[in-house]
């Protein structure tokens, strides 16, 4: 393995170049390697592992009963990475990515900006797979910006990379397996967990019985069932909870809800939300990637074929991103994934990649079983997607509530994109990353459409801020000095 520590470093072209170093990411690298595949692996974080298996090779926290096996299994996956023979920019920003124009000298192929340690350089490639992963689901409540309210997902994050627990009283909220994972890993790390409010609805039983033959053929199973022996005589867990509230006026200072019928109210210093994971379509969205809604999974999915590849030319998605489906379904993804691109890029024929992606696929198959079971059980109810009260904030970045969205699509907004003229919603930090989901569903309801016929915020590169100084680090191009040239 190249490790890729400066702009410099980047070779202008490569064959195939895999956005993200997760299960799907890495899978992905290490069969492109095994075809003899010049390969290039551009990650934000300074370590494999991606959301899942982060910080698998540095992670302090050395007692391996406070993650679990899941999270180990991704070890041997990474160690056979850093093994491969691919280039990898770890701690590397992609700024963009879209098809190269013919202009003399340039490649016509797909050019990507990718910047390391603040200088930007151009990358041109044959093939690309997007393996971003997936990004927890908003769950706008009254008080979720106080300081001491977080995600699950960031308090699993602030433990595998760096060891750190939340002090003082925490609460876990929210639905999904993750909630009952988090809760016992931060326990056995020695966090003080108050209580675990569980707001899956129980309407959602009948829905996932039609699917649970499949769910007792299926990996889940022992998972589940090693979930709920952790949880056994842990700390208080609470069924049916609704009308979830954050209090406090300078931080978080309790945590309010209704459950049984009754209102109830738990002292708190850390709040930590969950209902839920969806793929990140950031990069499938800029690009122009089509997608479709989910119903099953409530979020947008990019649409891809047997090979994974998606709308645009030579892109492939793998992975979470293309659809919740897990590590392990992720990393064979992965693999498939790279088989197409080796065909695409002419370095076996079709009858060996068939052969080649036939025994992936049937993993894939067998561990996709029992996915429509979580899906239903675990179907966020939708007064937590959708916030009932007018004053809850729905766009952190831009403190737009509620109400004032519900106000400008009475007076004209048709959906997300028309919002931001009206509100600048979406248009702050997270580019949207935090709310689209919340605005797609709240402009349906009150239009009375479909999510799929309200549309989602149309993102645009960059996918990431970028500074002036990394643009200017960029060689010039021809293009770029005729415009600025007098003729």
């Amino acid at each position: 393995m190249k490790r890729i520590t400066e702009a410099a470093q980047l070779e202008a072209r490569y064959d195939l170049v895999i956005i993200g170093a997760g299960p799907a990411g890495q899978s992905a690298a290490i069969a492109a390697a095994g075809l003899g595949i010049a390969t290039l692996v551009v990650d934000e974080n300074l370590a494999p592992g991606g959301q899942i298996h982060r910080g698998i090779t540095t992670t302090p926290v050395t007692d391996r009963a406070v993650l679990g096996a899941d999270y180990w299994r991704g070890l041997p996956i990474a160690q056979r990475f850093l093994a491969s023979a691919v280039d990898y920019a770890a701690g590397a920003k992609l700024f963009s990515l879209l098809p190269a124009g013919d202009e003399p000298g340039r490649h016509a192929e797909i050019e990507l900006g990718v910047s390391i340690a603040g200088q930007a350089r151009p990358v041109f490639a044959g093939q690309v797979i997007v393996a971003t992963g997936a990004m927890e689901r908003p769950f706008p409540i009254p008080g979720w910006t106080l300081p001491g309210v977080l995600t699950a997902g960031a308090a699993q994050i602030a433990l595998k990379a760096h060891g750190l627990v939340p002090q003082g009283r925490v609460v876990l909220a929210g639905t999904g397996p993750l909630l009952l994972l988090v809760a016992a890993q931060l326990r056995a790390a020695g966090a003080t967990i108050t209580a675990v409010l569980d707001t899956t609805p129980a309407a959602n039983r009948a829905g996932a019985a039609r699917h649970v033959i499949d769910f007792l053929r299926s990996p889940y199973l022992g998972k589940g069932l090693s979930l709920l022996a952790k949880a056994r005589g842990g700390p208080r867990r609470i069924a049916g909870v609704t009308g979830l509230r954050a209090e406090g006026e300078d931080r978080l200072r309790a945590v309010t809800f209704t459950a049984g019928g009754a209102a109830q109210r738990i002292e708190a210093d850390v709040l930590l939300l969950h209902q839920g994971v969806v793929p990140n379509t950031v990069i499938s969205n800029a690009i122009g990637c089509a997608h479709r809604w989910d119903d099953r999974q409530l979020c947008w999915v990019p649409i891809r074929d047997e090979w994974l590849l998606s709308s645009v030319e030579g892109v492939a998605i793998a992975g979470d991103g293309g659809g919740i489906a897990g590590a392990e379904c992720a990393a064979e993804s992965g693999t498939l994934a790279a088989i197409g691109a080796a065909h695409r890029l002419g370095r076996i024929d079709a009858a060996e990649r068939d052969r080649r992606a036939a025994p992936v696929r049937a993993a894939l198959e067998r561990l996709g079983r029992g996915r429509g079971f979580l899906d239903a059980l675990y179907r966020p109810a939708a007064a937590d997607r959708v916030p009932a009260e007018d004053s809850t904030i729905v766009c952190r970045c831009e403190e737009i509530t509620a109400g004032q969205l519900r106000e400008a699509v009475a007076g004209g907004a048709t959906g997300p994109n028309q919002l931001k003229a009206f509100l600048r919603c979406g248009m702050g930090p997270c580019q949207g990353r935090l709310c689209n989901l919340t605005v797609t569903e709240i402009v349906a309801q009150a239009r009375g459409i479909t999510p799929e016929q309200a549309g989602t915020y149309r993102l645009r590169p960059p996918f990431k801020p970028v500074t002036v100084a990394e643009i200017a680090s960029l060689p010039q191009t021809n293009a770029a000095v005729k415009a600025v040239v007098r003729y």
